[in-house]
């Protein structure tokens, strides 16, 4: 009976994992593709991080169709049906000049993934958009798991809303992407196969896939705001609840639609993050408090969080993954140091908890106006920051640990050198943004 149950689990697994759910809903949603014929040696490419997409395909014919029966096979042969104009088009066919379903494309528009590929500088296949809001709708999704957009978030919380709050969510975001790009690097497995999936996105490619980490910061981060602020700020509890629901769904569903990851990805991802917030939310307070006042609390945050992404470093072969990582602990360790500053100099003090529940206040000009400056200003200061602490890092970390600074790319391949870039720049970034913004929002008359 119990094996039974885990064979149609593991069969379940394998059918949420095939890319050609990914495919159907992309096409459902109007992206069409613009794949050229593949030959059998394509196919046999090697794929990102050194995984074989013929061996998969094979794999897959060979176990997946006896896992996903009859209706795999179903949705393949129906996939096949629906994406032969795209997918039977020989690269002649992009050089002669537009005719018939071609020509009614390009009226269309044919469009390119926004960034290249982190590491390996791909540009990505054209693709083509039939609704455009659908696309819109969705590219923002997936920019909420993005730094620019927690760039903008954090400082928002921090110097428009309950600094409280903001100190607490960084550190479960620091910790759920340490976890998310670790859990990556032990498993291993690969992107979605494009085709028959089209890669509306190929910044991330070369990473692994499972889990989708935008789905447990796009779960983690929404769930944990409510939670934080539910008991802490008087507002509807319903509207609260829904729009960290919309937040997080929207994000999950984006990750299919662009192509990153498979349903069964996207799924962990949710239920991974709420694993480990369950677990977080509890101690938060307590991490906060420590964090703050205790006399041993910056030797520690230096320690715990360098030596955590030396193990995240020493999971897999180089990729942006691991600087990702780095990235997230460096946050939280200039964001710990800022405020336990802060918390010593009497700065940004918390409300007493017989203040507690805050009431919102009442939105005015001067209140909106207030808020847009220091935002401006703030995010521009940090961009400022930012820019000028890349400028200097690599080459200071490639001047202490002798590694040759010619080529920055590859510079950055030695974990070193890319560690000390992560905390020299963004945990000089998160500093700023805890503790010399609030001084210079004083200073300009904006507090």
């Amino acid at each position: 009976m119990a094996s039974e149950a885990l064979h149609k689990f593991v069969c379940l697994c394998r059918y949420l994992q095939d890319p050609c759910h990914v495919a159907r809903f992309q096409q459902f949603c109007g992206v069409r593709g613009t794949f050229p014929k593949k030959t059998a040696e394509a196919d046999a490419k090697l794929a990102v991080n050194d995984a074989c997409v013929g061996q998969c395909q094979e794999d897959r014919a060979a176990n997946g169709d006896s896992a996903h029966g009859l209706a795999g096979q179903r949705l393949r042969k129906s996939l096949n049906a629906a994406g032969n104009d795209e997918q039977d088009e020989s690269p002649a066919d992009f050089l002669n000049g537009p005719s018939g379903r071609e020509a009614e494309r390009d009226s269309k528009g044919r469009v390119k993934p926004l960034r290249r590929n982190s590491l390996t500088g791909e540009v990505g296949q054209e693709f083509i958009i039939e609704n455009k809001f659908l696309f819109y709708l969705f590219t923002i999704g997936s920019e909420l798991g993005n730094e620019m957009f927690f760039i903008v978030f954090f400082p928002f919380l921090m110097w428009n809303v309950d600094p409280y709050v903001s100190r607490q969510l960084i550190v479960v975001w620091a910790w759920v992407l340490f976890i998310g790009q670790s859990t990556k690097d032990l498993i291993r497995w690969t992107r979605p196969a494009s085709p028959p999936v089209i890669k509306l996105e190929v910044f991330f490619n070369s990473e692994y896939s499972m889990p989708s980490t935008h789905a447990m910061t796009g779960t983690a981060m929404p769930f944990c705001l409510f939670m934080l602020t539910c008991s802490r700020w008087e507002y509807p509890f319903m509207i609260g609840l829904s729009a960290a629901l919309f937040w997080s769904v929207l994000v999950c569903i984006s990750r299919v639609y662009m192509g990153m990851h498979s349903v069964l990805e996207v799924i962990i991802g949710f239920l991974y993050s709420v694993l480990i917030l369950a677990v977080l939310h509890p101690m938060l307070a307590d991490i906060d408090m420590f964090y703050l006042s205790h006399s041993y609390a910056p030797l520690v945050v230096l320690l715990v969080h360098v030596g955590f992404s030396l193990v995240a470093f020493s999971l897999d072969s180089w990729s942006t993954s691991r600087g990702d990582t780095a990235q997230a602990l460096a946050t939280a360790t200039g964001a710990a140091l800022a405020c336990r500053l802060n918390h010593q100099l009497g700065l940004q003090p918390d409300p007493p908890e017989e203040a507690l529940p805050l009431t919102l206040p009442l939105i005015d000009g001067a209140l909106l106006i207030r808020s847009i400056m220091r935002l401006l200003v703030g995010v521009a200061v940090l961009l400022a920051v930012r820019a000028a602490m890349k400028v200097v890092a690599i080459p200071l970390a490639c001047k202490i640990f002798g590694v040759p600074s010619d080529d920055v790319r590859k510079a950055r391949q030695h974990a070193q050198v890319e560690l000390a870039y992560r905390f020299i720049v963004y945990g000089t970034v998160a500093y700023c943004c805890a503790f010399l913004v609030p001084l210079l929002f004083s200073f300009l008359g904006l507090s």
